[in-house]
């Protein structure tokens, strides 16, 4: 299942605090706040979708997430190469690395993590 993009939105701001209340995510929000019910109702769709459970201390919800940032982004990226880039991981690094105007140090960079990565393959 997938989040909306104000589902998003909400759900980073909750991986960021581990665990809040409604109302100190409402205050995270940049201006202009969500009103309270609209952050109440993307709090009990994300419940419903599996994403966010709470815990109940009387009429107050403490909510934290079910889905952890890493599983949520490495299904979004493999999702949008098999969708954009007919599900080749080559074809997404090479128009990553062409169309994000990546500096020299930062594409020697990506070189250290991709050979680490064919060290760790060839094991």
């Amino acid at each position: 299942m997938k989040l909306t993009k104000t589902e998003e939105q909400l759900m980073q701001l909750l991986w960021k605090q581990e665990k809040a209340f409604m109302k100190d995510l409402l205050e995270l929000f940049p201006e202009p706040k969500p009103a309270p019910s609209t952050v109440a109702t993307l709090l009990k769709r994300m419940a419903d979708k599996g994403f966010v459970g709470y815990k109940e201390y009387g009429n107050s919800r403490e909510y934290y997430p079910l889905v952890e940032k890493s599983d949520y982004f490495s299904k979004e990226v493999n999702g949008m190469i098999k969708s954009f880039f007919n599900n080749s991981a080559a074809q997404f690094a090479s128009f990553f690395t062409q169309e994000t105007n990546m500096t020299a140090a930062e594409l020697e960079e990506l070189r250290k993590v991709i050979d680490k990565e064919i060290q760790k393959k060839k094991q």
